[in-house]
């Protein structure tokens, strides 16, 4: 098969290649029937321009590579989501996800570097983002274009353009719906301190209960991993002790679903006994029994900020909130 040129295009619609060149990356510095006329000859002789020339030529970000993290050990719920909402906001501009895996930190640099060398992404999204994480800083120092979900915690400045989730709000929704259906401890399952999204949302949890006259000592846990099993332990440590609580804000859906395991163990009615909310509003929250109580992260939002962000090469930042969706796991008691 033939491939048509540019200057095919151009000498078919009788325009210069400037104008086709710009009916390809500027559409709007042309007249609208210009603009047809050149379209209708790209679609007619079935011209495709070369992503590489036309990326190198114009420094626009077309084929974007993504990380897909790696939890060992750990089940994350809602990876599926987000990768089909990211694949679908770059198709909607006609571009497309790469996905690859790397090892993290600065060990996984190589992958990027080779990647962006050799032409295959022009930038890249970022996420699993860690405390002083090498990733930003070693891209921005090379002029790679990349946006990040999630910040990079205790960093005085960000290093790039990024699109996170209010955790501390999440929280915070989450203690006063406790407190609204009549819960006076409300207990935090958290992950390590090591967790910068951890402690946002552990402050959001302690600052509410604070506003609300809520005790917190004793109240807050550390699990080690993500997991159904350390959120089983944890809320059995609450349980177990002297003052149990009657409520428990769960860091993910996951913990949550482990605290759930472990009140029906005890022969304890989750919403009725003790309400548990999570964070992520995972596809276990909806058929677990009762349904879990959880924050959902808007997917399609983050996706759409995360593709716009990146291919305007911005610097914009975008705090998202998350929304509550109630279900049995918190019904009055």
């Amino acid at each position: 098969m033939v491939v048509a040129t540019l200057k095919q295009v151009a000498a078919h619609a009788e325009v210069s290649v400037q104008t086709v060149s710009n009916a390809l990356n500027a559409p709007h510095r042309l007249r609208p029937d210009t603009l047809a006329r050149v379209n209708a000859s790209i679609e007619l002789l079935n011209y495709r321009p070369n992503r590489n020339a036309r990326s190198l030529r114009t420094s626009a970000v077309e084929l974007i590579g993504y990380c897909v993290p790696s939890w060992p050990n750990q089940t994350h719920l809602v990876m599926d989501q987000f990768l089909h909402a990211l694949c679908a906001a770059a198709e909607r501009t006609g571009r497309h996800i790469l996905l690859f895996t790397a090892p993290p930190g600065v060990e996984g640099m190589p992958v990027y570097d080779d990647l962006h060398a050799r032409r295959l992404v022009d930038g890249f999204v970022l996420s699993q983002t860690e405390t002083r994480d090498p990733r930003h800083g070693w891209l921005k120092e090379k002029k790679i274009p990349f946006v990040s979900f999630g910040r990079v915690w205790k960093e005085s400045t960000q290093p790039g353009a990024w699109v996170d989730v209010d955790g501390a709000a999440g929280s915070a929704l989450a203690v006063r719906h406790l407190y609204e259906t009549g819960r006076r401890r409300i207990a935090f399952l958290s992950w390590p301190k090591t967790s910068g999204l951890a402690e946002d949302r552990l402050d959001g949890w302690r600052s509410t209960c604070a506003e609300l006259g809520l005790p917190t000592a004793g109240l807050a846990v550390r699990c080690r991993e993500d997991t159904f099993a350390e959120g089983a332990r944890a809320t059995a440590h609450l349980l177990d002790s002297p003052e149990p609580p009657d409520g428990i804000v769960a860091l993910s859906d996951i913990l949550a679903l482990g605290a759930l395991r472990e009140l029906t163990r005890r022969n304890l009615t989750p919403g009725r006994d003790l309400g548990v909310t999570g964070f992520d509003d995972s596809p276990l929250a909806d058929v677990a029994a009762p349904g879990l109580t959880t924050l959902r992260q808007p997917m399609d939002e983050i996706a759409t900020h995360l593709i716009t962000t990146l291919t305007t090469q911005s610097h914009a930042a975008h705090l998202l909130h998350p929304t509550l969706v109630v279900r049995g796991s918190t019904a009055p008691g």
